[in-house]
């Protein structure tokens, strides 16, 4: 046995490059991912993650709608499901979206997925061809780069301000290639409380968008995990409730309101553009996992999201404060950064020459961890930038990470 083992160890080893495709090889790691292994460490503030707190899941709800499903929706829950989704939860997101938000459920079609990273997957399988021009927020969302970067196509990159994606400059560039004979396929954009910018398009921006969509021909993705993320201000409609010629597909989740756990999230658009999704998904993954499907089912029909909403804004709002308030008095002069109104996340600028990147490894040897700002940018050309998360660490955490923080800043700027 020993003589056997010891021969399988000493055969030639393969080259397992050889075998990879080219997209294989192309693949990179998530660097969120890859930092987060880093900084695992208790002695160290993380500021780096994207993860909401384990203090908003409602477990004991949760425990009692996980038994009833098996009790009540045994047969269905624990059986394959259909691809498009578990029709009563596909029934429940529909009503809320017409309550909440408006969008008219006569004009949209609901497939489930399994979060909202899957969507952003199909969404590059199904519209984008090699060498296609797409428009992405710069800053965005790393994953959606990560995704849609598999299907080769041009990203055109558009600012942001505090009003969120800069439209005028999106215009310009439209004129421009109209003027070239080329189009863009879609904008992808996430237009209340921004990830990683924090930042929110304003009403006048998301119609002007939509208005371009029509006059240049194009869709819009949009991205809206934390809509109901918000801590003061007056709530903006998503852009689907102000579609009228169904050029908007909506990524909806419940990882934010519910447990990212479950992996439930959900598209909501113009029909024909859902029958293609699904067909996509087939291949994928069959379906979406159906008993997390049939918990936030009855987790919706039990009025429990309504009355969850409310408690996970009040805990995470104090948290932004405090995050606010410790860049006011500890980052030196020269350092900026936004003022969401909801949200995860605060986005800081540091003076130009400084890369956040270099800089990573001496936060955490000082104990405190964030997320490099270019990995937000399709071309990665942004270094002086970093993303802080305010939901998952403890209070006074957030202001002694802040404060190691600040330090490291300083002498960065002296060097």
């Amino acid at each position: 046995m020993e003589e056997r083992l010891k021969g399988k160890l000493e055969a030639p080893t393969l080259n397992y490059e050889e075998y990879f495709s080219q997209k294989a090889l192309g693949m990179k790691a998530s660097e969120i991912r890859e930092l987060l292994k880093l900084v695992e460490s208790s002695e160290i503030i993380s500021l780096a993650g994207g993860l909401p707190n384990p203090e908003t899941f409602p477990k004991d709800i949760i425990t009692e709608l996980a038994k009833k499903a098996v009790q009540e929706h045994g047969d269905a829950a624990l059986q394959y499901g259909t691809t498009k989704g578990y029709t009563p939860l596909r029934l429940e997101i529909a009503e809320m979206l017409r309550k909440r938000y408006d969008i008219p459920i006569s004009k949209v079609d609901i497939m489930i997925t399994s979060g909202s990273q899957q969507g952003l997957d199909l969404v590059g399988r199904v519209f984008i061809d090699p060498g296609d021009m797409i428009v992405v927020e710069a800053p965005t969302y790393l994953a959606a780069i990560q995704s849609f970067k598999y299907y080769e196509p041009q990203f055109i990159q558009i600012p942001l301000d505090d009003e969120g994606m800069r439209v005028d400059l999106l215009e310009e560039k439209l004129r421009e290639l109209k003027a070239q004979g080329k189009k863009i396929k879609f904008v992808y954009t996430i237009p209340t409380f921004q990830n990683p910018g924090g930042v929110t398009m304003s009403i006048e921006r998301r119609k002007r968008l939509l208005e371009l969509a029509s006059e240049y021909d194009f869709l819009i993705i949009e991205d809206g995990p934390y809509n109901e993320l918000r801590y003061r201000g007056e709530d903006v409609p998503p852009i689907k409730a102000l579609d009228t010629e169904g050029r908007v597909l909506y990524l909806g989740t419940f990882s934010k309101i519910l447990a990212p756990g479950f992996r439930v999230a959900w598209v909501a658009g113009e029909p024909h553009f859902i029958r293609k999704l699904e067909i996509a998904k087939q291949s994928v993954d069959l379906c979406t996992n159906v008993i997390s499907q049939v918990i936030a089912m009855e987790y919706m029909k039990g009025g429990y999201l309504d009355e969850q909403i409310p408690k996970i804004r009040a805990f995470y709002k104090p948290k932004l404060e405090i995050m606010l308030r410790a860049l006011e008095e500890y980052m030196p002069e020269g350092v900026k950064w936004t003022k969401p109104e909801g949200g995860m996340f605060v986005w800081v600028t540091l003076p130009e020459g400084i890369d956040t990147k270099a800089m990573f490894e001496k936060a955490v040897s000082r104990g405190v961890a964030y997320v490099p700002g270019e990995a937000f940018f399709a071309d990665r050309s942004v270094k002086n930038t970093m993303r802080l998360n305010f939901t998952y660490v403890d209070d006074e955490k957030i202001v002694e990470g802040i404060k190691r923080l600040a330090e490291v800043i300083k002498e960065e700027l002296k060097a």
